[in-house]
């Protein structure tokens, strides 16, 4: 197994990024910062909702398959009971990274989805967010990434 460390450190590295589950209504949603900080630093971004044509004025995707040229990873931001049709989507889209994000609470992390990526040959981080890890994170994420690493809810190898 690879540490968390690594395994964020090359999923940072990718710089077509999807992230599935953005919203709408963006206030105080986990997704859309998410988006917000990859696409500020720099990263090609793509959000993801099958509900929403555009999302903080960029052009939104229905699904992993419609995002012209592919991606290189994904951030899953949606309920958890929506990770597997993600992870599907994402494996026949053949991208080898995924990060399910979770700071309080499930977040999106499913064991289902987890098994489906890792059986198909993906990297799969189950937990945590990209901004905890640097060359996205903030000092509250940091805090955050040392507080959830000791309830588990950033996983120690993956």
């Amino acid at each position: 197994m690879t540490t968390i460390k690594e395994a964020a450190a090359d999923f940072l590295a990718q710089k077509r990024i999807a992230v599935a589950g953005v919203s709408r209504n963006p206030q105080g949603h986990g997704s859309n910062i998410v988006y917000q900080r990859l696409r500020d630093r720099g990263y090609e971004v793509f959000a993801v909702n099958p509900n929403a044509e555009e999302i903080e004025g960029d052009k939104c995707y229905p699904d992993l398959g419609s995002i012209p040229g592919g991606v290189d990873a994904v951030v899953i931001g949606t309920s958890a009971e929506h990770a597997s049709g993600v992870m599907r989507d994402a494996v026949a889209a053949e991208i080898t990274r995924a990060w399910m994000h979770r700071s309080m609470g499930a977040g999106s992390v499913s064991e289902e989805a987890t098994a489906l990526g890792r059986d198909n040959g993906m990297v799969v981080i189950d937990g945590g967010c990209p901004l905890m890890f640097d060359p996205t994170a903030d000092f509250g994420h940091k805090c955050m990434r040392a507080i959830f690493s000791l309830t588990g809810a950033v996983p120690r190898k993956v």
